[in-house]
C-alpha cells in the first residue's frame, strides 16, 4: 500500500510507563504507515520524557500536561494535535501489537470502512490468558454498550481504534479515565459511519506488571455508556461530524 506510506497519526498517551516507551515507540516508528507519533506525558514521575526525548526521532511530538488529568483527556490533547489522514490511539504499554496497524487499516484504505476497532475476541491470533472476571466485565460493557448503540461490536473497550481525520476531528472526548472508551463508541455509532472490526492479538498486562483498570472503573463505563446514548449527546455528535 505505497499511497499509505506515511500517513498514519499514533496517538500515545503515557503516565509513568518507563519500562515499555523505549520499546513500544521502536516499534511503532519501524512501520511504513506510521508519519507522526504524538506522545502526550500525563505528568509522569519517572523516566519516561527523558526515554522519549532520547529518541530523537523528527516524527515523535511530545506533549506534556502540566497534571495528571488522566487517559481521556491525554487522548483528546493527541486527537487535537493529530494531522495526518488516519489516526490510531496506542496505549504506551506493550499489550497492543504495532506490527498489525496495516491489517487495521486496510479497510480504510480499501474505501470500506470510516473506522476499525481491533477486537481482542474475535481472536484468529494469539493473547494473553488473564483474568476471567475481566472477560466477562468486558463481555458485559460491550453487550450494553451495544444496546444501546444498536451496532454489533465484539470488543467495545479496545484500546484500537483506527479512523479517518474526519472522524478523528469530530469527536469530543470529556471523560478523563476509562469512560473514554464507551464515549467514544457512542459518538462513533451516533455518527452513523462505516465500522468494521478486525481480530488483534493481545498481550495483557498483570497489577503486578502495571495494569491500571480497576472495578470502579466498570461503573464509570455504565454511567457512561447511558449518558452519552442519550438523545441530545447523539444529535451533537452526528452534527460534529455532519459539520466537519
Amino acid at each position: 500500500m505505497p499511497k499509505s506510506r506515511g500517513q498514519l497519526s499514533v496517538v500515545i498517551p503515557c503516565f509513568n510507563e518507563e519500562k515499555t516507551i523505549k520499546v513500544l515507540l521502536e516499534t511503532v516508528l519501524i512501520q511504513e504507515l506510521v508519519g507522526e507519533v504524538i506522545v502526550i506525558d500525563d505528568c509522569s514521575i519517572d523516566s519516561s520524557i527523558k526515554i522519549v526525548e532520547s529518541l530523537g526521532d523528527s516524527r515523535i511530538t511530545l506533549l506534556k500536561h502540566d497534571k495528571n488529568k488522566g487517559k481521556g483527556a491525554a487522548i483528546a490533547t493527541g486527537l487535537k494535535h493529530s494531522q495526518l489522514p488516519y489516526v490510531i490511539i496506542q496505549d504506551a504499554d506493550l499489550e497492543y501489537d504495532p506490527n498489525e496497524y496495516e491489517d487495521l487499516l486496510r479497510p480504510i484504505l480499501a474505501g470500506k470502512a470510516d473506522v476499525v476497532f481491533g477486537s481482542r475476541f474475535l481472536t484468529s491470533t494469539s493473547r494473553r490468558v488473564l483474568y476471567y472476571w475481566h472477560h466477562v466485565g468486558n463481555s458485559v460493557l460491550t453487550t450494553l454498550s451495544n444496546i444501546f448503540t444498536n451496532i454489533d461490536l465484539t470488543d467495545m473497550e479496545t484500546c484500537y481504534k483506527v479512523m479517518t481525520r474526519k472522524v478523528a476531528n469530530s469527536l469530543q472526548i470529556t471523560e478523563n479515565r476509562f469512560g473514554l472508551e464507551p464515549q467514544i463508541t457512542a459518538q462513533i455509532a451516533a455518527m452513523r459511519v462505516r465500522i468494521f472490526e478486525i481480530p488483534i492479538s493481545y498481550n495483557g498486562r498483570t497489577y503486578e506488571e502495571g495494569k491500571k483498570i480497576t472495578w470502579k472503573d466498570g461503573f464509570s463505563a455504565l454511567r457512561c455508556i447511558v449518558k452519552y446514548n442519550l438523545p441530545k449527546h447523539k444529535k451533537r455528535a452526528r452534527r460534529r461530524y455532519l459539520e466537519a
